[in-house]
């Protein structure tokens, strides 16, 4: 199955929705879809957990300086941004300010009529366990590598790019966020701000993302926000 052809796709965001400030995209993206056709078949994930970076702030890429490796971080809202990270391969989209940016932390298998059951099983194929079995669908995206390893995304095809609507891009599928969970990061070393509320959570999908923030021993107000 093809999708229309991209001026007819109203759901698809444009380039102008990541202009924004990172904290605010970050918020934003949540319960949005994102869409990569790998052969013939479209593989799609909700996203449930981001990350939010600042130039000016030390858990950034970006506030090590500009390098060509990092240029997408310093081109206009709405470039692809990707890394590697822990033997993988990590997808951020340029924000609104030069260095600025958000991490996708986790996603949640979506399926409908572009993505059915066999888009799904091939997510599994693409992402199986330590032990080659399909891992189960609340756990085959939660972590920035698994999910780009679920959905095929490779640093060398897509960092520094724009959207392809052909190929790859992120859709308003309607979905509703009725609470997002606002806390730390994630991996951030001692002494680099890990103190900065920077992560949100769709608070419905908070066990299977990277890590539960509503884990046992977290206290609100303290540990996390809920934001309505």
């Amino acid at each position: 199955m093809s999708l229309l052809p991209s001026a007819k796709r109203p759901n698809a965001l444009p380039d102008s929705f990541f202009d924004r400030d990172a904290q605010r995209l970050a918020r934003e993206l949540l319960g949005k879809v994102i869409r990569h056709k790998v052969g013939e078949r479209w593989l799609s994930a909700r996203i449930i957990e981001t990350e939010a970076y600042y130039c000016e702030e030390k858990g950034s890429h970006a506030s090590l300086g500009y390098t060509e490796k990092r240029k997408a971080l310093f081109l206009d809202g709405g470039h692809i941004y990707m890394y590697y990270a822990r033997g993988g391969d990590s997808l951020n989209f340029s924000a609104q300010g030069p260095g600025n940016a958000v991490l996708i932390k986790s996603a949640y298998p979506w399926t409908d009529k572009l993505s059915g059951p066999a888009s799904l099983a091939q997510m599994q194929l693409n992402n199986p366990d330590a032990s080659g079995h399909p891992r189960p669908p609340q756990k085959l995206c939660a972590g920035q590598t698994l999910l780009c390893k679920a959905m095929g995304l490779k640093v060398p095809n897509w960092d520094a790019k724009r959207f392809d609507h052909e190929a790859l891009f992120v859709e308003d599928v309607g979905t509703v966020v009725p609470q997002i969970i606002q806390t730390t990061r994630l991996g951030i070393p001692h002494g680099r701000d890990e103190h900065l509320m920077y992560r949100f959570v769709d608070a419905a999908y908070a066990p299977y993302c990277t890590r539960n923030p509503l884990r046992r021993g977290q206290v609100e107000g303290r540990d996390y926000l809920i934001l309505d």
